[in-house]
């Protein structure tokens, strides 16, 4: 079997599996099982199972992103705009947590502060340079400027949300409340910039 297709059947086996036990319950054994490949196999192109949710990760958001980013019309406001966005944002990092980390991992692993911050960061970058590349905006500068700072501010915000909520229950009504309670204030300190 050629190198890249062995790669595509570990990752498809492991996002199903982590999509339906979580990363934090799924083992190696149990993806190498699911792609019928020996487990040798899977260290052979991954160094860690926490290699293959980044490498997982990384396609998904690269998709996104690019989804984001051609599916942009901007809003009659700049205010209005910036909001939509960074919701998009939002829903794009809780979706990750939700479908392939699971929350419990987030609040039970050691490592998942220092994965989440990576991958924030990497969103970021991928977000910002996208924008970047796009033509036809107004004031490029002062408009990846504020898209930046709200990407950091609501990143953070947000990932907090994983480590202090109780259930996934408290997830959900966390993020409603910043969409609804601190999001207009930090796109408002935005445009102030």
């Amino acid at each position: 079997m050629e190198p890249d297709k062995i790669k595509d059947s570990i990752k498809r086996a492991a996002q199903e599996l982590f999509r339906k036990f979580g990363y934090h319950k799924t083992s190696v054994n149990e993806v190498a099982k699911k792609a019928k490949i020996a487990k040798a196999t899977i260290y052979k192109y991954f160094n860690s199972k926490e290699d293959v949710l980044h490498s997982l990760l990384m396609d998904y958001i690269k998709l996104s992103v690019q989804d984001l980013v051609t599916n942009n019309t901007p809003e009659e406001t700049e205010e209005a705009h910036l909001n939509s966005l960074i919701m998009k944002t939002c829903r794009l990092s809780y979706t990750v947590c939700n479908e392939f980390i699971g929350w419990d991992f987030i609040r039970e692993s050691a490592n998942s502060q220092e994965f989440l911050k990576n991958f924030s960061n990497e969103l970021e970058e991928m977000l910002v340079n996208a924008f970047s590349q796009l033509g036809g905006l107004r004031r490029p500068e002062t408009y990846l400027q504020r898209l930046r700072f709200l990407i950091k501010c609501s990143k953070s915000i947000v990932f907090s949300f994983a480590f202090t909520s109780v259930s996934d229950g408290d997830v959900r009504k966390n993020f409603v409340s910043f969409q609804k309670e601190i999001l207009p204030y930090l796109v408002k300190a935005a445009i102030t910039i």
